[in-house]
This record gives structure tokens, C-alpha cells and sequence, in this order.
């Protein structure tokens, strides 16, 4: 793998990336891995899913990226009884024009929260798949683009089952990443109470770019240099998935094609205009856990999807620069 000579000027991604860690960082404590993944996704233009205990902090975060940008901002709490009309919106007859009017539903927005997405139906969960696919949503044979930048962060409790609807391997797969946030440290606890104990921390916090900074962001994202070895080693990854006797359900294209644009954006956020081979290794696992299925086998090994993973990506050789 030869070095990129025309990498392209990435400073101005990295700049932003910066402003955002600062500024996500001044409200989560101690999480910056957590943090950091969820600026990958955000500059990637994925969706992001958030899977952990109740009150660590999983709608914080994403409270606190969206605030983060001045843009539009809709947060849907899923319960048993919403329905797909009200995410998507609904037509209504205004009698005044004798005609039907789309009301827009709470999708229509830059960053839609879904909170404990799996609390919803599967019904009104595959409301959110087209929207998710292609930043677009059709009612009565109408479609209604969404607003641009379009990025969906959805946080579920993976413990408490009791009313919950696992959401189905084609929704699983429309996120870019999943993460956990995991409990904070002793020191992050207290630096916690002592800076947050007495006020909502997001009182205080102020955007530090808009909607318009996002795209051009993304745009510059897009530019980031990939060598061909590098696009053989993504796929031969995800290729491997579909074979290994430990997972009876392997990544799908999406994934080869997502796990590229998540390195594109880690490379920039850290002031290359070229991805390197860590880019794709430290993403793998974030990308691809959540789109897999253990076997038989590895379930009674207990093994779990990220040792899985990480042993495919040992066992692939690595591209070397030259």
C-alpha cells in the first residue's frame, strides 16, 4: 500500500471536531471513546445506536451533540401506544380548502432523539427505515424529503425486557454504529456531582456550529483519500463474518460501505486526509457487533460478538505502506 500523495486539506474537519469534543466533553464525563464515536457517525452521516443500563448518560449524550449544533432538534419518546403516524406525520382535511394537509411528524428534523426505541412496536419501528435509508418519508403516496443534515440517535436498555420488541435485523443494520456507554469511573462520578449536582448542565451550553458546517463537513469527509488495499482489506473483514463458524448471520454490503465512511471520518477528525489501516480496525467493532449473529457454538463458548470480530480482523493480514 503506497502512500497518498493528494490527500486532501482536512483541517477544517478536524477543527470542528475539536470544538465538538470540547463542548460534549464539558457535560459527559469521563466517556470520550463513547464521545468520540458518536462524532464519527455524526461527520460519516450515519445513525447512531446507544445500548446500556438506564441512567448512564445515553440520552445525555445525544442531548448534548445535538445542543451542541444549532440546527433542528425533535426527540421521540417510544412507548407502546405511539404509532408510525406519529413519526412520519399524518394527512389531515383542512375544510377550509376542502383538501388535505401533511402535518409533519416528529422525524422532520436534523437530529431526531428516539429514546428506548424498543418500547415501540415493530410496526411503528419500521417507520423509522425509510427515513433512516434514504432522509425521506412517504405518506399516502407522497413523498417529503427530510431536512439535511439527517441523523437519528436511538437509545434502548438491552437489560429490562419486560414490554420491549427487539428491534429486527434489518433495523439493526440501517445504523451506522452501535455503542456503550458503561458505567464512569469513581472520578468521573464525583466530577459529576460536584460540576452538575445543582443545575441541568445544558443550561449553559452553547452551539459551536450549524447545520451548514455539518454538510460541509461531510462533504469534506467524503473527499478523505482511501487506497484500494484498504477498500480489499474492509471487505475481506466483512466477507469473513459471513464464513466464521462462530456467527450464524454475517455483515451485510451496507456494512463494507458504512465501516468505510466511519474511517473516513475518524482519519479526518484526527488531521489525515488519507485512511490508515487503524482507522478500520478501531471501527470494526462498533460498526459490524451490532449487525451479527453469534452461533450455537460461540453462545455456549460464551463468547461475545466483539471477540469474534476482533479474531477475524487478527486473522487478515494487514496492508502495509510502502
Amino acid at each position: 500500500m503506497t502512500t497518498n500523495t493528494t490527500a486532501v486539506d482536512v483541517t477544517e474537519v478536524t477543527g470542528l471536531a475539536q470544538r465538538l469534543r470540547d463542548s460534549v466533553g464539558a457535560v459527559i464525563e469521563g466517556k470520550p471513546d463513547a464521545v468520540e464515536m458518536a462524532l464519527v457517525v455524526l461527520l460519516a452521516g450515519g445513525h447512531l445506536l446507544i445500548e446500556d443500563v438506564p441512567g448512564v448518560g445515553k440520552t445525555m449524550l445525544a442531548r448534548t451533540l445535538a445542543r451542541s449544533i444549532d440546527c433542528s432538534v425533535r426527540r421521540i419518546q417510544f412507548t407502546a401506544d405511539l404509532l408510525p403516524s406519529d413519526i412520519t406525520g399524518v394527512s389531515v382535511f383542512n375544510p377550509q380548502t376542502r383538501g388535505f394537509e401533511f402535518k409533519p411528524g416528529g422525524v422532520f428534523a436534523n437530529i431526531v432523539i428516539g429514546d428506548e426505541i424498543n418500547r415501540a412496536s415493530p410496526k411503528t419501528q419500521s417507520a423509522l427505515l425509510e427515513a433512516m435509508e434514504e432522509a425521506r418519508v412517504s405518506v399516502d403516496g407522497t413523498t417529503h424529503e427530510l431536512p439535511s443534515p439527517f441523523m437519528v440517535f436511538a437509545t434502548q436498555n438491552p437489560i429490562e425486557m419486560q414490554g420491549t420488541y427487539p428491534l429486527p435485523e434489518a433495523q439493526r443494520d440501517r445504523f451506522m454504529a452501535s455503542i456503550s456507554m458503561g458505567y464512569p469511573t469513581r472520578a468521573a462520578e464525583l466530577d459529576m456531582l460536584e460540576h452538575h449536582g445543582a443545575r441541568n448542565p445544558l443550561d449553559d451550553l452553547r452551539p459551536v456550529t450549524d447545520a451548514a458546517g455539518i454538510l460541509a463537513a461531510r462533504r469534506q469527509v467524503g473527499e478523505v483519500f482511501v487506497h484500494s488495499a484498504l477498500k480489499d482489506y474492509v471487505v475481506s473483514i466483512v466477507s469473513a463474518t459471513r464464513t466464521s463458524d462462530s456467527l450464524r448471520l454475517g455483515a451485510s454490503p451496507r456494512a463494507s460501505l458504512q465501516l468505510l465512511r466511519a474511517s473516513r471520518a475518524r482519519a479526518a477528525m484526527q488531521g489525515r486526509g488519507y485512511v490508515i489501516p487503524e482507522d478500520v480496525d478501531v471501527l470494526t467493532v462498533p460498526v459490524l457487533a451490532h449487525r451479527v449473529l453469534l452461533s450455537h457454538r460461540a453462545h455456549t463458548s460464551q463468547a461475545s460478538t466483539a471477540d469474534v470480530l476482533a479474531s477475524i480482523v487478527a486473522a487478515i493480514p494487514t496492508p502495509r505502506r510502502t
